[in-house]
């Protein structure tokens, strides 16, 4: 299950205490350690939609407090910083001070909650004056935003097109990603990110079936992801029985669910011409040219088409 809406709080590592202590001895003063820095807490935009699962038991995200300090001298050690990975397109709202962050870009990365400063000890704090305080100074606490976090993924193409149309196996082909296929309905459950080597982002929406805008199938929780997606890939599969119905199957639900989805540009993808003949192939092109859009005729098998495509994607 994708989870595209959280809330969560974020929050650095607090400073570690330093540490009041007297060492043994005639001649021996204080000699108590400050305390550690606390952890950062860093965020880090990744193409994987799926990271917002890693809230689903959990309400507080935390960096490790910086240790305390220790006698002789001894300095508490810093604390871990957290790298947390987010879904590019990810929308994170400070619910506290309603400060809003963006994530555009696969592998930015930012400081987002600095850890708390550590709490200095008895030996640092020696003076002409005083040459055996009696007193430390209170570590800081780490930075903590209690953060609303809403996927709403940014690509630069989505692979639309009913159940089964080929749509996961076109993304691994064309980028990195590795998701799952089989020859059976619904084996993406989720949408998927792959990026092109010149950091194009292509998306793999779920297969729509007819009453999708209603809710049937995956229902409506894919269809609002495709608003930020720019050039739609229609695939239909090339062995289709009727493959202008698909396109129009598809086309309907885009347009009830939201019209403005329906003025997208938009290529058609006759997907697995490995499974039909030449002639085939030709009887539906001629068969879509009446929708007026550009069609491209490709396959997983086919090296030349998969080129040609990442062409037009660049």
């Amino acid at each position: 299950m994708l989870i595209d809406e959280v809330e969560v709080v974020i929050k650095a590592g607090d400073g570690g205490e330093g540490m009041m202590s007297f060492g043994k001895g005639a001649k021996s003063g204080p000699d108590g350690g400050n305390g550690g820095k606390g952890g950062d807490v860093y965020i880090i935009a990744s193409s994987d939609l799926t990271l917002l699962n890693q809230f689903q038991s959990e309400s507080l995200v935390s960096a490790e407090d910086g240790m305390d300090g220790g006698r002789n001298k001894m300095f508490g050690r810093m604390g871990e910083d957290l790298y947390l990975n987010l879904p590019i397109g990810s929308r994170l709202e400070d619910l506290d001070t309603g400060e809003v962050f963006e994530l555009k870009g696969v592998g930015d990365k930012f400081l987002f909650c600095r850890g708390g400063v550590g709490g200095i000890g008895n030996h640092e704090l020696r003076s002409a004056k005083i040459t055996t305080p009696k007193f430390t100074i209170s570590p800081k606490p780490g930075k903590s935003r209690r953060l609303k976090i809403i996927l709403s993924f940014i690509a630069d193409s989505g692979l639309i097109g009913l159940p089964s149309s080929g749509k996961s196996s076109l993304l691994n082909e064309l980028t990195s990603a590795n998701v799952k296929t089989a020859e059976y309905h619904f084996t993406t459950l989720s949408p998927n990110l792959g990026v092109l080597s010149n950091k194009k982002i292509v998306a793999d929406i779920p297969g729509l079936i007819e009453g999708a805008s209603k809710g049937k199938g995956l229902g409506i929780k894919f269809l609002k992801h495709i608003q930020k997606v720019g050039l739609l890939l229609h695939c239909i599969s090339s062995d289709s029985l009727d493959a202008l119905k698909d396109y129009e199957v598809v086309r309907k639900e885009l347009g009830e669910y939201d019209k403005k989805l329906l003025e997208k540009d938009e290529v058609i993808l006759l997907t697995k011409s490995d499974l039909v003949g030449k002639e085939e192939i030709k009887k539906l092109k001629t068969k879509l040219k009446t929708l007026k859009r550009k069609i491209i005729i490709t396959s997983i098998h086919d090296e030349k088409s998969i080129k040609k495509l990442m062409e037009i994607l660049s």
